[in-house]
């Protein structure tokens, strides 16, 4: 019998296994979405702050090393800093690595997450957005379209806890199914 280490951070996976990103990208793909801004997008992201009262906004498509906001609101002017793990003072851009944010988590379980002060749970207080941006509160839902692919999510994010509560969810889930609507017309020229 092997000796057995014991490790235990090992059930905070930190960032999932997506194993539907390869058909994930090809259906962006065929969609002809996900790796270049889209106006529509940033103007649903803009709605989407307003109506939640976050500062940040995105519609966020994910492969297999990144993550594309397709759709950005931020309250700043400049919306195309990348954020990566060199960047401790970076603000959201449209490119993120993978292993930053909670959309990598919310499309992997194919289900909204809120997280009112995500230091509250172990697992996402390490995430590295907590300490190169600030972010203390997440909510998100995933995009799932006709042919049951999660292409995306789309998704709030603040500075500061929120009391998102179930008010925050409903809205999230609803405006995400706008979305996905939105992208079946686009899908079928209308």
């Amino acid at each position: 019998m092997s000796p057995t280490s014991y490790d235990p951070t090992s059930h905070l996976l930190l960032t999932p296994d997506d194993h539907d990103a390869p058909a994930r990208v090809a259906r962006l793909r065929e969609l002809g979405i996900g790796d270049a801004p889209v106006p529509e997008f940033d103007e649903f992201a803009r709605r989407l702050a307003q109506i939640t009262g976050a500062p940040y906004a995105m519609v966020n498509f994910i492969d297999e090393n990144r993550q594309y906001f397709a759709g950005l609101y931020t309250p700043d002017v400049d919306q195309t800093v990348e954020l990566g793990p060199n960047q401790p003072t970076a603000q959201p851009g449209r490119v993120m690595a993978r292993d930053h944010g909670y959309c990598p988590h919310v499309i992997v379980r194919r289900k909204a997450l809120v997280l009112e002060d995500v230091c509250d749970y172990p697992r996402f207080a390490g995430n590295p957005v907590v300490d190169e941006i600030g972010i203390r509160s997440y909510l998100g839902a995933p995009l799932i379209d006709r042919t049951g692919m999660a292409l995306g999510t789309v998704c709030v994010v603040d500075q500061e806890p929120r009391p998102w509560g179930r008010q925050g969810l409903e809205t999230i889930k609803t405006m995400a199914a706008e979305l996905v609507e939105q992208i079946h017309r686009m899908e079928r020229g209308a």
